[in-house]
């Protein structure tokens, strides 16, 4: 069996830039266990397998080398990025569905945008663990079902940060987003997930699902534009839609090939 893969970069419009993603096409769904050892092998942040079950409607689904993932970002505007411009998907809108209902990905001019839930955060009192693993205090701080939102007073203050992993994989939820306003944008972040396995993910479109109704209502605007500081860095134009935030980004193809099992 031969698999079609390509490698994208997404969120940015440079090689090696923004955040790697493998995207695989499938004709029916393996094993998931088989899915597990192609992403394994693939070793990047995510790899998404879709499968096609229209003209403009897919499958999707997102592993990381360790763990399945409810939701993923930038492997969705990879996806898209492959479809429309790798594979000739003509212009309009696809619907993806996936374990986070059903997601739209569209061309918006020389960018993907992709639609995404909503998952705002509410103020939550942090247990001492974390305020230790992350070594520098936040000004504040706020919970969703699956990640802590740390707001920090500056966007120096989120780069420079350097926290224990070790002591955040042992923290409840395991998934962390450190935010402060930009100072050549709106807003800017990072996002540790050590308990999938991601110290430090380069680009994270599904932690913008809490960040976007945040600095929404912060800022009094529902258009933003958002960078995350990671070693790699990314770029995201953002829009707060209400129970939707929408993502638009660049990708840039780095890899076409071939699977062989």
């Amino acid at each position: 069996m031969d698999l079609r893969v390509f490698g994208v970069d997404a969120f940015t419009d440079k090689a090696f830039g923004g955040n790697p993603a493998a995207v695989v096409e499938v004709e029916s769904w393996p094993d998931t266990a088989l899915l597990r050892r192609i992403a394994g092998e693939n070793a990047l942040p995510a790899t998404a397998f879709f499968r096609r079950t229209g003209p403009a409607r897919a499958d999707l689904r997102w592993f990381t080398p360790s763990a399945e993932l409810d939701l993923c970002g930038h492997a969705t505007l990879a996806t898209g990025h492959v479809l429309y411009r790798e594979l000739g998907q003509p212009p309009g809108p696809v619907a993806f569905d996936t374990q986070a209902g059903t997601l739209e990905v569209r061309l918006r001019e020389a960018r993907i945008e992709i639609d995404l839930p909503s998952r705002p955060a509410s103020a939550a009192q942090a247990p001492e663990g974390l305020l230790a693993a992350l070594r520098t205090r936040p000004a504040e701080v706020y919970a969703t079902a699956l990640a802590w939102l740390c707001v920090y007073e500056s966007a120096e203050q989120v780069l420079c940060l350097e926290p224990d992993h070790a002591a955040l994989a042992a923290t409840a939820l395991g998934r962390f987003i450190a935010t402060a306003p930009g100072r050549d944008c709106d807003f800017v972040s990072r996002f540790f997930a050590p308990q999938v396995g991601i110290r430090e993910d380069s680009v994270t479109g599904s932690s913008h699902c809490t960040l976007i109704p945040f600095w929404s209502g912060r800022l009094q605007r529902s258009q933003l534009h958002a960078r995350q500081l990671s070693r790699r860095g990314g770029e995201l134009w953002c829009e707060d839609c209400g129970e939707r935030v929408r993502l638009a980004g660049n990708g840039v193809t780095y890899l076409r090939g071939l699977i062989s099992l």
